[in-house]
């Protein structure tokens, strides 16, 4: 019997057996009557000595799950079937109980719209249509043509494995690494908490609350407004519990108990930090934080201890997850790019970016002494990696493990030169989803699970419903970066777009991303300092911030100290509010604002006065370094807030105590 001509290729036709071709008409179509009219399930012939046909009829049986019969077109077959040569030679053909014979790309549809996954039918039956049809047909075509290339490429993209890859492993991964990553967060602000929002600290938490509640009488409005249980206690004990908790669930989501609580609870208790933290609270990573809670609520699998979970993660799941990971890194290289940055356009951003990030390491201090060539090519690498290489989270599986280790090694490398809290971990952790569990099997030494029961029709309806609104918001903020897209958005759209997002805003589980957008060119740095007599004056030295020039830049991350950190902002700009507060704390001696500090100056009573010096730092050479030991120069820009001291009068407990001027400098 000789081989039969592929069903994905032309070419001259094969006969299979002389005696089928001499058969008479009657005979044949009376055969094919009777064989079609027995079959129970439609079936599809395929050529069976075509690689990339068997790799592709097995996708499409797990796809219809039994429900259609995949067999190779074999010249009995065809010939009880009564399909010509000519016809079988084409394409694939699709035979069904009825009768109807279709070929190609209508048969592939045909045959995907009885599958029993939802998703799938509403996919087939859209290429059922006209239009969309007619299109699949010209591309079918053209894959048969060139079957040979095809099937290289389709080895390439998809690899050897015929099904779709499940995500199983993936999600329990991911949901163990973001339990660490809560603990990191709420263990590094239980440090601080106290400092930043106690009653004696920058940014009362208590006295903000008292405050709404006095402007805003209705407390569903204040709810609304600012989402955080802290208004059922702001205490100072309350604050501390609350970071106590957090580790206590995080600990819980770590170790794979009651994961969809835990993750709910965690993503609402790091929400009330954040809706009062204020500036100390308002960083990129914090409401990445947020968003990637919000998703694993929705994917957690549920009971007490699932394992990896008796249902796989939904496609609309998995989409959310790699929409996060592309608007992650697009929208922080777009921003570079719509910013008119300079240093961007010109590739000398890493010129500055090591002796300018707010808390550098000694990588960075190495790294700023690389060549300018490979500076420049670093830069250029950066924009690459952030504006080309997150279109691949949509790709194919090859394509998506080459994102996953580009982008990894990008945070690596933002890791080493700079000091960015949790930013690096959890980037890493979401892009996880770049993978599958087979990816992870050839990786870590994991076993098959139990296979995956099919997710209930009720619960896919209710995530679909709550994931919309995320899906819709985050397609229109990436549109939204782009000009064109809201002159020409409909203004009923525009309407219900601004409705969605005033509701969204206060959860903050849905937000732009731009790092890096405008290249700081110069390193201004504060010193605080303390005095009784005006004459001679003390420095509060702080942890972590640049300060000292022969103390070496430390590595601190994934912990954040958020007043080190904001000490970078404040130079930059005029003295902001919390600035003046946490003069007024160190003239006051609050311990809690004082624990923020790596020493006190006076530790028996506070200083009469106090003021800030800017100062201008640069990283010195190698040869500097070598010489003189430091690893900063500095020189003195001047006053930038002249002496202040206490104002006379009452204190009121937990406010900020007023001051006044001091005449000598």
């Amino acid at each position: 019997m000789a081989r039969m001509p592929c069903c994905f290729h032309g070419g001259r036709p094969r006969t299979w057996d002389g005696a089928a071709d001499t058969a008479h008409p009657f005979l044949m179509m009376a055969m094919a009557r009777i064989t079609r009219g027995v079959l129970a399930r439609p079936l599809v012939l395929y050529d069976g000595d075509c690689a990339f046909c068997r790799r592709w009829a097995a996708r499409w049986q797990w796809r219809t799950q039994g429900r259609v019969s995949y067999r190779p077109g074999r010249g009995w077959r065809r010939w009880l079937l009564g399909i010509p040569k000519v016809d079988m030679r084409k394409a694939m053909q699709l035979v069904e109980p009825s009768g109807r014979v279709s070929r190609g790309a209508e048969a592939l549809f045909r045959a995907l719209a009885a599958s029993p996954r939802r998703g799938t039918r509403v996919a087939a039956r859209l290429g059922l249509l006209p239009g969309v049809l007619h299109l699949a047909q010209g591309v079918y075509a053209v894959v048969a043509r060139h079957r040979g290339r095809a099937a290289g490429v389709d080895r390439w993209l998809f690899g050897r494995a015929v099904v779709p890859h499940e995500y199983r492993w993936v999600r329990w991964g991911f949901l163990r690494l973001l339990g660490g990553t809560f603990l990191i967060a709420f263990t590094s602000l239980g440090r601080q908490v106290r400092g930043l929002y106690g009653t004696q600290g920058l940014r009362p938490v208590a006295e903000r609350l008292a405050a709404e509640r006095r402007e805003e009488p209705s407390a569903l409005a204040r709810w609304r407004r600012i989402p955080s249980l802290f208004w059922l206690d702001a205490s100072d004990a309350a604050l501390v519990r609350g970071c106590r908790a957090g580790q206590v669930l995080s600990l819980a989501l770590l170790f794979n108990v009651a994961p969809r609580p835990s993750v709910s609870l965690l993503w609402a208790l790091y929400l009330s930090y954040v809706a009062v933290g204020r500036e100390f609270l308002s960083f990129q990573w914090d409401v990445l934080l947020l968003e990637l809670g919000l998703l694993a609520v929705l994917t957690a699998p549920g009971g007490l201890r699932p394992g990896l979970g008796r249902d796989e993660p939904s496609a609309l799941d998995v989409f959310l997850f790699r929409l996060l990971v592309f608007r992650l890194y697009f929208g922080s290289g777009l921003s570079k790019l719509q910013s008119g940055d300079t240093t961007w356009r010109e590739l000398s951003a890493c010129e500055h970016y090591y002796e300018t990030a707010p808390l550098p390491t000694r990588g960075g201090w190495y790294a700023h002494h690389l060549p300018r060539r490979l500076q420049r090519a670093s830069t250029a690498g950066v924009l690459w990696l952030e504006t080309v290489v997150p279109f691949l989270a949509f790709g194919p599986r090859r394509l998506r493990q080459f994102a996953f280790w580009s982008l990894s090694g990008l945070q690596a490398a933002i890791f080493a030169t700079g000091n960015y809290g949790i930013f690096n971990v959890q980037s890493c952790v979401l892009g996880l989803w770049l993978l599958d569990d087979a990816a992870l099997r050839r990786a870590l030494p994991l076993k098959e699970g139990p296979a995956a029961r099919p997710r209930p029709w009720w619960r896919t309806g209710v995530s679909a419903l709550v994931a919309s609104p995320l899906l819709v918001l985050g397609a229109s903020e990436v549109l939204r970066r782009f000009s064109g897209w809201q002159r020409h958005q409909p203004e009923r759209v525009g309407s219900m777009m601004t409705w969605l997002e005033s509701r969204a805003r206060p959860l903050r589980s849905v937000n732009p991303y731009g790092l890096f957008s405008v290249m700081t060119v110069q390193r201004p740095e504060i010193r605080v300092e303390g005095s009784d007599d005006g004459e001679h004056w003390k420095e509060y030295a702080f942890r972590y911030k640049v300060g000292d020039p022969a103390r070496p830049p430390r590595q601190v991350a994934p912990h954040q100290p958020r007043l080190d950190w904001q000490m970078w902002f404040a130079a930059l700009g005029s003295p902001p509010g919390w600035f003046v507060a946490f003069l007024a704390r160190l003239l006051e001696g609050s311990p809690d604002v004082l624990g923020l500090l790596a020493d006190n100056p006076f530790p028996e009573r506070p200083p009469r006065m106090v003021r800030a010096v800017l100062y201008d730092y640069r990283m010195t050479d190698l040869a500097e370094r070598r010489r003189t030991g430091s690893w900063w120069r500095r020189e003195a820009l001047g006053l930038y807030v002249p002496p202040l001291s206490l104002a006379p009068g009452p204190r009121p407990q937990g406010r900020i105590p007023a001051l006044q001027w001091q005449a000598r400098a």
